[in-house]
């Protein structure tokens, strides 16, 4: 492992049996001595605890920002409003993917954008030269991610109106006397939350919610749950040569107002004119067996497309996958 970004729960990933994998510059657990279908049924049925903090953090503020990220992603984000959140994707000129992040407004004029292994930080800077704006890389803040059916109920017993809190909204507040934003937000299909918070404080807090009884879990499992909730994943079922429209996320696309510029819109716009050549579709495995990326998918004899990711479905207990097929 070479990474680059530290994250202060390292030592406590280790002490769980993690040898820790790079992600994103940043060293992660993706899987601890506990078995991987164990921690994802503790967060298909329970509450899970992950650390997702190889995830990264931009500030975009300034009198500019608004107009700023409306160029640089495919949302509207003059609609949101302080405590709103968007999920939204990033483009080259050709209209395919460089990035996908989580947009929060957190003011007038002050909004941050979370994303993942992609160029959104570079198109951000990029787009912010000569503006009246500040674009600021945030990798003291650390983020947990608690999902799961039971997360938001436990949460409740210490964050006054957490239960009234819609998905993609978040609120500034405190857990366990720290500081705190939580956000109403998961890549697992399970109801739960994100909780943000400066580096300094994660471990406390990572010990005080696992010795409550959350369960530990790893990315692997993360990956297991998003697949089964046909979440896509920038790199595997979407990346630098496919487009919104045939990766399942054309409903990310503002396209109004119409004269709203974004990059990439105009090949969009030709695409669609033409006719959307593929679709995105989810694949059951009925013999027993194990799906994994880049299978040829085929409608008889005629090969049709191909898998973008496959594993296993511990909820399923059969083989299943994500495709781009022939429209």
């Amino acid at each position: 492992m070479n990474s680059w970004r530290i994250s202060a729960l390292a030592d406590r990933h280790r002490a769980l049996g993690s040898s820790l994998a790079d992600w994103n510059g940043m060293g992660t657990a993706w899987t601890y001595s506990t078995d991987l279908a164990d921690e994802h049924e503790a967060i298909r049925t329970k509450a899970g605890l992950m650390d997702v903090s190889g995830l990264k953090k931009v500030h975009v503020i300034g009198p500019h920002a608004e107009m700023i990220i409306n160029q640089a992603t495919t949302r509207n984000v003059s609609k949101l409003y302080p405590g709103k959140s968007v999920y939204a994707c990033m483009l080259n000129e050709a209209g395919k993917f460089i990035d996908d992040c989580v947009i929060y407004r957190n003011g007038p004029n002050a909004f941050m954008v979370v994303h993942g292994a992609g160029q959104g930080h570079e198109i951000l800077t990029r787009g912010a030269l000569g503006r009246n704006v500040a674009v600021l890389f945030d990798d003291d803040l650390h983020d947990l991610s608690l999902q799961g059916p039971l997360a938001v109920e436990y949460l409740s017993q210490h964050v006054p109106g957490i239960r009234q809190l819609p998905y993609f909204h978040h609120l500034q507040t405190q857990l366990f006397g720290r500081p705190v934003m939580i956000s109403r937000t998961g890549y697992t299909g399970e109801d739960g939350v994100e909780i943000l918070l400066p580096a300094t404080q994660a471990p406390a807090l990572w010990a005080q919610l696992l010795a409550a009884g959350v369960a530990p879990c790893g990315l692997g499992a993360r990956d297991t749950l998003r697949l089964e909730a046909g979440m896509n994943l920038y790199g595997s079922d979407m990346d630098t040569t496919t487009t919104p429209l045939v990766s399942g996320l054309g409903w990310t696309v503002a396209w109004q107002p119409a004269d709203r510029d974004f990059i990439g819109r105009s090949a969009l716009e030709q695409q669609r004119a033409a006719g959307v050549p593929q679709t995105f579709v989810g694949l059951v495995l009925e013999e027993r067996g194990v799906l994994r990326s880049h299978q040829t998918v085929h409608d008889g004899t005629r090969e049709i497309g191909q898998t973008t990711s496959g594993a296993f479905s511990p909820t399923l207990n059969r083989g299943i996958a994500l495709a781009r097929v022939t429209a």
